[in-house]
C-alpha cells in the first residue's frame, strides 16, 4: 500500500496542473450553431464536485459560480472557478487555484481571464484581456510585472469560458451519434484546440439518483499524465440544464473521477429518471 501511494504521489504531482482544470472543462454540443442570451443558465447558478483517485480515494472538491454584473458598462457572466486538495492528500500536496472569466452576455465570448493558483509551492497570477475585435490577448503576469500580447483565433475561448459557451451555443437540438466539435482554446500564452466527440446517451447513478445523460469523449494529449488520447469522459445532463454530472479520466497510474454532489440555482428543473 505505502509503495502504490507513493506512486500515487508521483503521479498527482505530474498531472496536477491538470486536475483542477478538468473539472472546468465540462462541455456539450449538438448540431446547430448560434449564440443567444443564456437558454441554459442564469446568474445565481452553483455547482460543487468532489474528486477522487481511482473511484475510492478522496483527492480534492471544486466549485463553479455564476454572477450577472457589468464590465466596462457592457453585461456579463461572472464565472468563479475554485479547485483545492483536501483530507491527507493536501498534507502532501496542497492545491488552492482559483480561475475567474467575465463572459459577454451578447456574444459568449471571454472578455477577462483570471488565473490565481497554487498547485504544491508551483504558483501563478496571470491577467488575460480579451480583445476580440484586432484578435490580441494581453497577458499579465502579476509576479514578475511582465506584460505580453498575443495573437488569438477569431471567437476564442478561456479554460472557463469554454464551458458555458459551448453548453449555451447547442441548447436546441440533441447530440447526434459520433459527430465532432473543435473550438480555438487560449491559455497560458498559446492557441490551443479542445475538440470533442459525441458518444450516445446513458443513465447513470448520481447523488440525486438516476440521470439521463450525454457521453463525450475529449481528445487529450497521451504521455505522462494520460494513458491514451482518449482517455478522459465527461457525462452532461440530458435535460434543458446540460449541467456536468461526472468527469473519469484513465491515468498513467490510476485513474481520477469528479462527480456533481450539489447545485443550487438552475435555470431549469432537474430531470431524474425513476
Amino acid at each position: 500500500y505505502g509503495l502504490y501511494f507513493g506512486i500515487f504521489l508521483a503521479e498527482y504531482q505530474i498531472q496536477s496542473y491538470y486536475m483542477s482544470k478538468w473539472i472546468f472543462l465540462f462541455c456539450f454540443f449538438s448540431s446547430q450553431l448560434g449564440w443567444s442570451q443564456s437558454e441554459v443558465f442564469q446568474g445565481g447558478e452553483w455547482f460543487k464536485f468532489k474528486m477522487s483517485y481511482s473511484g475510492w480515494f478522496k483527492a480534492g472538491e471544486a466549485t463553479l459560480s455564476v454572477k450577472e454584473t457589468t464590465l466596462n458598462n457592457k453585461p456579463v457572466y461572472h464565472i468563479v472557478g475554485k479547485g483545492v486538495t483536501t483530507g491527507a492528500i493536501k498534507w502532501f500536496f496542497k492545491v488552492e487555484d482559483r480561475y475567474e472569466s467575465y463572459i459577454g452576455q451578447d456574444n459568449g465570448l471571454p472578455q477577462k481571464f483570471i488565473r490565481d493558483i497554487d498547485e504544491g509551492g508551483y504558483k501563478k497570477d496571470v491577467l488575460i484581456k480579451f480583445d476580440h475585435a484586432n484578435l490580441q490577448a494581453e497577458i499579465t503576469n502579476h509576479e514578475t510585472g511582465i506584460v505580453n500580447i498575443k495573437t488569438v483565433e477569431p471567437k476564442t475561448q478561456d479554460l472557463i469560458s469554454a464551458y458555458y459557451y459551448l453548453r449555451n451555443f447547442y441548447h436546441d437540438i440533441n447530440p447526434i451519434d459520433n459527430l465532432e466539435v473543435t473550438i480555438p482554446l487560449f491559455f497560458d500564452y498559446e492557441n490551443h484546440e479542445f475538440k470533442l466527440r459525441y458518444l450516445g446517451t446513458e443513465i447513470i447513478d448520481t447523488e440525486f439518483g438516476k440521470v439521463k445523460s450525454f457521453k463525450f469523449r475529449p481528445f487529450v494529449k497521451a504521455g505522462r499524465v494520460f494513458r491514451a488520447e482518449e482517455s478522459v469522459a465527461i457525462w452532461v445532463s440530458a435535460d434543458k440544464n446540460r449541467i456536468p454530472l461526472r468527469v473519469k479520466a484513465d491515468l498513467r497510474v490510476g485513474s481520477l473521477r469528479a462527480d456533481l454532489i450539489a447545485f443550487k440555482g438552475l435555470k431549469h428543473s432537474f430531470e431524474i429518471v425513476f
